[in-house]
């Protein structure tokens, strides 16, 4: 018996958040709509510029497992966190949701911080993330809870802890405990970026086997290097046996082999993006770990990316469970 449904693995940061008007992205000089690398001195310019500002246990793995719990579901996670105010807001934030989470801090005598990302939101709900990874850089094999692995009966891989060698090494040891112990895995691309930065990695971690592939429709064009979505789809299937794409207002695809099943997104009115595709990989994740239909799962996703981007922040403020019972979608 499994004694957890799903544990996320990735980058453990605080989102700190603020609208922006789009003059002030180009005046910054950053590109919007991208996740961009930042150094702790410009984390600490933007902190002091965003006078108005909401600071939330965020990270993108950490987000769908966040969902995952407010749906029921048993959830742990591993990051790597700094013991310093922002490591607390995390901690904090997993730990409310009773969500487990054991990682060991970093000192603050390291000289680093806990990982922040700056989520600038452009009137149109577009975000811009600009994110100093901090502590969160440093996860390594040796943080990778082996009997919190071994009792997964899903483990969450989030791509963009791709960038760090020792957590690469970290995934490789992840997927091998979890497919020793009989449970499944999941990767998201997580930006197109990423993928470009680390194709050689995702490739191998992929061809490696895992049981499940989340991304968007940018995301998987570039890691295979497709002309189309069509085409992009047809290579991802041939090696992963479940493919689940976002498409933003056209919804998602579901790829099983040959088959392809089309989900309607759910009608909301787009404040804030952030998330969208964190909750999706929770409404899907809890509809396979509840034994749905691929269908019913990809609508839980889609029932939870429109949630969450009808308002600020990547955490659902609605009850969950209670909103998918409303829908018909029967969150238990």
């Amino acid at each position: 018996m499994k004694d957890l449904d799903v544990v996320g693995i990735g980058n453990a940061l605080v989102d700190v958040m603020s609208h922006v008007r789009d003059e002030t992205l180009s005046e910054l000089g950053i590109t919007k709509g991208i996740m961009h690398l930042i150094d702790l001195e410009r984390a600490t310019m933007f902190h002091d510029l965003l006078k108005d500002r909401t600071e939330v246990s965020g990270g993108s793995a950490a987000n769908t497992i966040a969902g995952i719990a407010m749906l029921g579901g048993r959830a742990g996670y591993i990051g790597k966190v700094c013991d310093d105010q922002l490591g607390s807001v995390f901690s904090a934030g997993l730990a409310q949701l009773g969500i487990a989470f054991k990682t060991p801090a970093l000192s603050v005598e390291s000289g680093i911080e806990s990982g922040r990302s700056m989520v600038l939101i452009s009137p149109n709900g577009e975000r811009t993330m600009n994110t100093y990874l901090g502590a969160a850089e440093f996860l390594s094999p040796s943080d990778i809870d082996s009997d919190m692995i071994a009792g997964a009966r899903w483990i969450y891989l989030e791509g963009y802890r791709f960038d760090g060698p020792d957590s690469v090494e970290a995934f490789r040891k992840a997927v091998k405990l979890c497919h020793d112990s009989g449970g499944r895995v999941a990767l998201t691309l997580s930006d197109p970026f990423c993928v470009n930065r680390n194709r050689h990695a995702f490739r191998e971690l992929i061809s490696g086997g895992i049981e499940l592939l989340v991304c968007n429709r940018d995301e998987l064009i570039s890691m295979y290097g497709a002309g189309d979505l069509s085409g992009a789809l047809d290579l991802a299937a041939a090696e992963v046996p479940l493919v689940a794409c976002t498409a933003s207002e056209q919804g998602a695809i579901i790829a099983e082999g040959k088959s392809r099943i089309q989900i309607a997104a759910f009608p909301a009115k787009i404040v804030d993006a952030t998330g969208a595709g964190d909750l999706f990989a929770a409404g899907l994740l809890h509809g396979l770990v509840a034994g749905r239909d691929l269908e019913s799962a990809g609508m839980m996703g889609c029932a939870a990316a429109a949630e969450i981007i009808s308002h600020l922040g990547a955490r659902p403020q609605m009850d969950l469970r209670k909103h998918f019972t409303d829908l018909g979608l029967q969150a238990c």
